[in-house]
């Protein structure tokens, strides 16, 4: 049970802020109580992050008042902000890899003995820390051997640590694994119950659903409205965020399905050598895979992109064998592969959004000698970002400045250029807003109604049950059974992914 209470904590009224060229915010305001969790959520670009970054002294704003237990605050640094209470947990992690846990849990903060780092204060004080977060690691252990899920919980340790009394999440779960998040909410609710309060925000509206007292939407830098606790639910955030109705984004229009254009024939995995894996995706259709972490999904995916070589099995492409650990053959049978993580392995984030959309085509449109096509590049670049509605300044943009949703375009709009047969995606809207989310589906509405036969992974339940003409489900490296639409049901999908068996 949370101790929310009337009386309020932070107070902010009439925010304003601008940058050259852009109004990151306009007239904001929002309360938050003691021990309270208030949920921010908006679309990229919704003025979130600059709101936060505010209250956590990194930015400050042009106009408005900020009070804090009733008193206007002037928050012109991070040491102000820390003074206050206010700590934020920032989305990208900002550790020293070279440091042990234990010395950034209190990099700035180290306690002294004799004028001394007392290292074994440090640990004391760590572990205590580290137990609040059932994260049983020794504190001496060198951040850069830790998994990016354990890595996230350090960074939430460096703030318990502080004895903040407003946390700002900024994506906190982003790169946790279920059970981490399932003990972050309950750190959260134990946090509730001493009075701290949370300002939360989060892509992951389920989780908004499940965490929040209240909830305040952001539209485009300024207020779009508020939900108390009986008023939450996801279609009333969707409708705030982009003023747009849910069942929007899933909905579909029946079209005739072709002849198979991706068959996987017996193949073995590296990752899974005790299992076999066979099934078929024909021209039109959308087939998702569903399963827990672990259960080799994208290990498929990158075997049948030609990544990783299999240890036995075909694949066929239009019927036609395609030769295993070649990505080069695949990409010219026709096939596509949309990473999992698009800054590492579909992107090159400092290059612009014009080298990028060109890249897997360099070869297709070199001139005599080798020499780049630019005239093909440019054209193809303007082509992709009208179609996919890309938004940036200009084809010059450098890819890291744009938003998750618009990056995710750019690696899509690449391969599209290509026009593909076959489409691989791995969690094709993981880390983009609803705006984002819906533009991403409608296109890949629209290719399969071209005839491209679409494989996606998925670890968003209403993702695959909503965009799915068939579901794959994985456990332990091989397919537990297979789904239609008419049996298709969030009870089913689990039943076998955690080992059980196919009902139908």
């Amino acid at each position: 049970m949370s101790l929310v209470t009337d009386r309020k904590l932070l107070d902010v009224s009439h925010l304003g802020k601008r940058f050259p060229g852009v109004r990151a915010l306009h007239d904001v305001s929002l309360t938050l109580a003691h021990g309270e969790v208030l949920a921010v959520i908006g679309e990229n670009g919704a003025g979130k992050s600059t709101l936060m970054k505010i209250l956590a002294g990194i930015h400050r704003p042009d106009g408005g008042e900020i009070r804090v237990d009733g008193r206007r605050v002037h928050i012109d640094s991070v040491v102000t902000a820390t003074s206050l209470g206010i700590a934020l947990i920032h989305q990208e992690l900002n550790l020293a890899d070279n440091l042990d846990i234990g010395a950034n849990i209190f990099l700035g903060r180290e306690p002294r003995k004799w004028g001394l780092i007392d290292h074994g204060g440090i640990d004391l004080a760590a572990r205590a820390v580290l137990e609040q977060l059932d994260l049983p690691l020794p504190t001496r252990t060198p951040v850069n051997r830790l998994a990016l899920g354990q890595r996230q919980m350090v960074e939430i340790a460096k703030v318990l640590s502080a004895d903040a009394r407003i946390l700002i999440m900024d994506e906190p779960t982003s790169c946790l694994t279920r059970h981490e998040t399932a003990q972050l909410f309950g750190l959260i609710g134990e946090l509730r119950q001493r009075g701290v309060s949370v300002l939360y925000i989060s892509h992951r509206l389920g989780e908004v659903n499940q965490i929040a007292d209240r909830v305040v939407v952001l539209r485009d830098g300024e207020n779009a409205g508020e939900l108390s606790r009986a008023e939450i639910n996801r279609n009333a955030m969707v409708r705030l965020m982009v003023g747009r109705d849910i069942r929007q984004l899933y909905a579909r229009r029946a079209h005739a399905l072709g002849k198979p254009q991706l068959e996987v024939c017996d193949l073995i995995t590296a990752a899974h050598p005790g299992h076999t894996v066979r099934f078929h995706v024909r021209a039109g259709e959308m087939v998702g895979i569903a399963g827990l972490m672990g259960a080799g999904r994208t290990e498929l995916l990158r075997v049948l992109f030609g990544i990783d070589l299999p240890l036995q099995g075909q694949v066929k492409i239009a019927g036609q064998p395609l030769r295993p650990g070649h990505p080069r053959e695949a990409i010219q049978a026709g096939v596509a592969l949309v990473p999992e993580d698009r800054k590492q392995q579909g992107l090159i984030i400092e290059i612009a959004v014009q080298e990028n959309l060109g890249l897997p085509g360099l070869r297709r449109h070199r001139r005599a000698a080798g020499l780049v096509n630019q005239a093909v590049i440019r054209r193809t670049a303007t082509e992709m970002i009208e179609k996919l509605d890309i938004r940036t300044p200009g084809p010059r943009q450098p890819v890291q400045y744009l938003s998750g949703g618009n990056q995710q375009k750019v690696v899509l709009g690449k391969w599209l250029a290509l026009r593909p047969r076959v489409l691989l995606l791995d969690e094709p809207t993981r880390g983009v807003d609803v705006g984002a989310k819906q533009d991403i589906y409608a296109l890949m509405k629209q290719l399969a109604e071209q005839g491209i036969a679409i494989l996606f992974v998925s670890s968003d339940m209403e993702e695959i049950l909503g965009m799915s003409d068939r579901v794959l489900v994985m456990h332990e490296g091989h397919i537990a059974g297979a789904l239609d639409r008419e049996s298709l049901t969030e009870e089913s999908v689990m039943q076998l992914a955690t080992g059980g068996s196919d009902t139908q």
